[in-house]
């Protein structure tokens, strides 16, 4: 894997959402952006639209979209079970062991994982890459919230909240939609193809605005284990796993790329809503984040080959 591989796939794959995501964070830094309402109409409109579009243009074979569901619970079940058995022997305080669940087990699958794959294995691989988006972000509002409330929401709860999940909506609308082979009007096909070309651009700038955010302060202890899990065993962990699910190559590509991205941006969220460690959860997110080029680059032209 010789350095000028390495200095193409970067400049090609990852440094587009750098530049952009950058761009955002400058943003952020010089104006006075709402980046929640910027997320809020991404979550409610844009994402939802996006998944749409890729899952009624591209029909997926539904083992495969099973076989790349399944990956991303198994690793994020993983995930849970190898940090909480590692923070009980660092002997980690609850705010911070918790905190690092969520950091660890739910990577940025939407802002960073979707523009990644798109630029690097292309339309093919979009719509695989946009299956995982959706089993991570079910789980994240699952899982993740029943991990963050510690006993504060109950289970009827957490999956009700399932319901306020737009994208989940979008799924089964296209699922209807390519099983009964029904057609979009031509306006309302235009408008959303329109929606859908722009959601890439602006989840790269949230990405950035949400940065400007974060405090690096916490556990130091408890960020650098989350960072090397989320970094490091992930991937590993990821391509371990694929060949077991049958995948092919534009769904291994998107599956593996997916599991390995930095943490999930929205465990902010969490953090605020539940009394987390929010410094903890904001600077794992920001250093994963600018480390995750150094993991991502050699993933991309291992992947690729």
């Amino acid at each position: 894997m010789s350095f000028s591989v390495l200095a193409s796939t970067f400049a090609n794959n990852i440094l587009p959402i750098v530049l952009l995501g950058g761009a955002g964070y400058v943003l952020g830094k010089l104006l006075n952006i709402d980046a929640r309402s910027l997320g809020r109409v991404l979550f409610y409109v844009f994402s939802p639209v996006l998944i749409f579009n890729l899952l009624l243009q591209n029909h997926l074979k539904l083992d495969e979209a099973i076989g790349v569901i399944v990956l991303a619970i198994c690793v994020i079940a993983i995930m849970g079970f190898i940090t909480y058995g590692l923070g009980r022997l660092l002997k980690l305080e609850r705010p911070a062991m918790t905190s690092i669940l969520i950091t660890t087990m739910f990577s940025n699958t939407g802002n960073y994982g979707l523009p990644l794959v798109a630029f690097a294995f292309g339309k093919e691989a979009l719509p695989y890459a946009g299956v995982f988006f959706v089993t991570t972000t079910v789980l994240f509002y699952t899982v993740g919230v029943l991990i963050a409330s510690l006993g504060h929401m109950s289970l009827k709860d957490a999956l009700l909240g399932l319901f306020k999940i737009p994208t989940l909506y979008a799924v089964l609308l296209a699922i209807l939609m390519n099983v009964f082979h029904i057609t979009l009007p031509g306006p309302v096909a235009r408008a959303v193809a329109l929606a859908a070309g722009g959601t890439i651009p602006l989840m790269l700038i949230l990405l950035g605005l949400e940065l400007t955010r974060v405090q690096l302060t916490g556990s130091a202890r408890a960020t650098q284990l989350s960072v090397t899990l989320r970094l490091l065993l992930a991937p590993m962990l990821a391509l371990l796993l694929a060949p077991f699910f049958g995948l092919n190559t534009y769904a291994r590509q998107a599956s593996v790329t997916e599991a390995s991205m930095p943490s999930i941006v929205s465990a902010t969220v969490l953090a605020a809503e539940y009394q987390l460690d929010a410094k903890l959860v904001t600077a794992v997110i920001f250093i994963s984040t600018l480390l995750s080029p150094l993991t991502l680059t050699p993933l991309l032209v291992f992947l690729g080959k």
